[in-house]
């Protein structure tokens, strides 16, 4: 089954069950994928749909940043409950030590010798790692291991 059709089933399982706010969530998902097909005309596969669940994550996180600072715990609430259901559809995440082994793999496989090789390393990294590690943290990684 794909993750379309998953989420698809989600938001029916979630109206029968009268769960309003992950209803919210999924329905506030979908439309982002339906928007992504429309504007590039074309049917999001697996990964396209990670990355847009991906996208919703990073929104929400940075929502969460924004709303504590205001003081707004309410909002928070909100948003870390939508964070909460967005998660499920991610795959699993890797541990800092998967991570570093990519890390080091990468720069051998590409032969980079320092850090203007960066572009490289993170090219591959980006494929074997989207949606399973924080890309930021990856980064700052791949820059440590260059600068050696």
């Amino acid at each position: 089954m794909s993750l379309k059709a998953r989420i698809n089933d989600d938001m029916k399982a979630a109206m029968r069950a009268r769960e309003t706010e992950r209803l919210g969530t999924i329905r506030l998902l979908l439309a982002a994928i339906k928007q992504r097909e429309v504007d590039e005309r074309i049917e999001l596969d697996d990964t396209a749909v990670l990355a847009v669940v991906e996208k919703l994550l990073k929104q929400r996180k940075d929502s969460i940043t924004q709303f504590e600072q205001a003081g707004r715990d309410d909002l928070v609430q909100k948003e870390q409950a939508e964070v909460e259901v967005l998660k499920v559809y991610m795959p699993a995440a890797l541990s800092e030590a998967e991570v570093a082994a990519a890390v080091q793999q990468a720069v051998t496989e590409t032969g980079a010798a320092g850090p203007q090789d960066m572009g490289k390393v993170m090219g591959v990294l980006k494929a074997k790692l989207a949606g399973r590690a924080d890309m930021t943290a990856v980064s700052a990684q791949v820059k440590a291991a260059l600068a050696k």
